[in-house]
């Protein structure tokens, strides 16, 4: 069957499956939206700034499990991609991007709007091409899902120069990938498994460490009953938090700059930490020194390249975390270790996650009254500063896969469009955003495509009228020397609600926000509640820089 390269782009997309495109038109990508527009078959939104574009895919992929696809033109358009191209790469996000480019005759010409988009991205994707014969079109599109959703997932880039999209080409949509160099390790090695399993059951203070590996590969019923059958804690990173119930006995909530005291008190002296689907960053660690000193550590990743990077590492396991976890569960038996349990039990009770009701509206308050009005039961995307770690802190999380947010890379105004992202692929379910005033405002033109979309998003705003996690910062260790960091001016939320036609509410109290949940909550609309919180309060408890987790203080 004849058809352009741009026609059968759209063809090969529909025999993956995708259902929805996040883009933004221009002239180099012309071709592949009119032959989108000529298909029917799959349904693309408009986002306002293509920036929200690649976060909203993001968080498609993050609430479905799907790979998320975008389009944008050359130039500008590519550019203003890379934000969120980097975010999905740093925290593992499978992305199908598709950009314009000028004609291959312009290519190296500085034409207008153009610009080595393949070359920018290079190091922040997985794999990404430049298309120069239309007849490789189609396995380059079979082979950029099949890189992006296996292995360790990642964004791949599809650079369509126009020329390119418009040639006639036998359409023939390969069944199989076949990549030299390229075959991901699932299960892994019977030796270190077993081997991994006999220390299990030898340790007498295990932790399980579990990331977000935990997510992508859909092991979470497995880490259930490994901690079930060892009696073993696990604490989660950032990125794997909703792995394991928030309101589950052994769960020790999330370890690291901001994790709780007994998080990372049980990390430091545990004598077997179990690295699952984890990358041990810089905010997980601390000071290198000082991280599980005494622990044997057993790291099972699906990336080779992660093993050993940053901590020494006694047995490592190659592999699916899903499928590693299945083979050492078969060699395991029920173990006791009340006596673990029972130091762990004396941490949480010394050392309680709380902070000072001293009367203020404090952001803390409106993150356990979310948790405690859903029951944990919403998919909650936040942007990135205090409020994200006051949700990690508070916010008691019950399913998979319902906390969305910018781990690795920390890209402010990414909480808007992942919430629309994640509602168009969870239609059915509350979806809930939790942002600041800062990151709000990165990305609020988003509201258009939340409001074209029918979307039914419910915003809270922890509005304290400045950038306060570097306000936190300076404080610390800036000798209270502020800078840059108070707005001279905040737009009013709730009126900024009303000028895209939702409904917007401004609250000062707890009282008030009790009042007004409930009607929030089951809206059938996009709202925004503006809540002005105590702009002073600081996320406890912190490590400070250069020093071991055990070494947290309140701030």
């Amino acid at each position: 069957m004849q058809m352009t390269a741009a026609q059968a782009l759209i063809r090969c997309l529909e025999l993956e499956g995708v259902e929805v495109i996040f883009g933004y038109p221009g002239g180099a990508i012309l071709p592949v939206y009119d032959a989108l527009c000529q298909s029917g078959n799959i349904k693309h939104v408009l986002v306002r700034h293509e920036q929200g574009a690649v976060h909203a895919a993001d968080a498609y992929a993050r609430a479905t499990g799907r790979v998320g696809v975008v389009m944008a033109t050359s130039g500008p358009g590519a550019t203003n991609l890379v934000t969120g191209i980097a975010n999905a790469y740093m925290d593992s996000i499978p992305l199908v991007l598709v950009t314009g480019q000028v004609p291959t005759s312009q290519v190296g010409t500085d034409a207008f709007q153009e610009v080595d988009i393949t070359g920018i991205t290079m190091p922040i994707t997985k794999h990404n091409y430049l298309v120069k014969d239309a007849k490789r079109l189609p396995a380059i599109i079979k082979n950029a899902f099949h890189i992006a959703s296996t292995g360790r997932p990642g964004p791949v880039l599809v650079d369509l120069p126009k020329d390119v999209a418009a040639e006639t080409i036998d359409f023939d949509y390969p069944k199989t990938v076949k990549l030299r160099g390229y075959k991901p390790t699932y299960s892994g090695h019977r030796t270190k498994i077993l081997e991994a399993a006999d220390l299990m059951m030898k340790a007498e203070r295990p932790v399980i460490y579990a990331g977000g590996g935990i997510l992508n590969s859909g092991a979470t019923a497995e880490l259930m009953d490994l901690a079930e059958v060892l009696s073993a804690p696990v604490t989660n990173t950032f990125m794997g938090l909703s792995g394991f119930p928030g309101d589950h006995p052994l769960f020790l909530g999330m370890l690291g700059l901001h994790g709780t005291r007994y998080a990372n008190l049980a990390v430091t002296h545990c004598d077997l930490l179990i690295a699952l689907g984890a990358r041990f960053d810089d905010r997980v660690t601390g000071k290198i020194s000082s991280f599980a000193p005494g622990a044997t550590v057993i790291h099972v990743d699906i990336d080779p390249a992660e093993i050993g990077k940053n901590v020494r590492v006694h047995v490592p396991i190659v592999g699916d975390v899903r499928q590693v976890l299945r083979g050492i569960l078969a060699h395991l038996k029920k173990k006791d270790r009340s006596g673990w349990l029972e130091q762990i039990r004396q941490w949480k009770e010394q050392y309680p996650l709380t902070y000072v009701r001293d009367g203020r509206f404090k952001p803390q308050a409106v993150i356990e009254k979310l948790s405690r009005h859903t029951r944990g039961e919403a998919v909650v995307a936040t942007d990135v500063g205090q409020h994200q770690m006051w949700v990690a802190q508070f916010f008691r999380f019950k399913h998979p896969g319902t906390l969305i947010s910018s781990g690795g890379l920390g890209a402010m105004g990414f909480g808007l469009p992942a919430a629309v992202g994640a509602q168009i692929g969870l239609p059915d379910r509350l979806v809930i955003l939790v942002t600041g005033d800062g990151s709000l405002q990165m990305t609020m033109q988003e509201l258009a495509t939340a409001v074209d979309q029918k979307l039914p998003i419910k915003i809270f705003v922890l509005n304290n009228s400045g950038l306060g996690m570097v306000r936190q910062l300076q404080e610390l260790y800036c000798d209270r020397r502020y800078m840059a960091t108070r707005f001279k001016f905040v737009p009013d939320f709730a009126l900024l609600a009303k000028a895209y036609g939702l409904a917007g509410h401004t609250v000062k109290s707890e009282e008030e926000l009790d009042r007004l949940l409930p009607g929030v909550l089951s809206s059938p609309e996009t709202v925004i509640v503006n809540c002005l919180v105590d702009p002073e309060e600081n996320v406890s408890p912190i490590v400070p820089a250069g020093h071991g987790i055990d070494q947290a203080i309140d701030c």
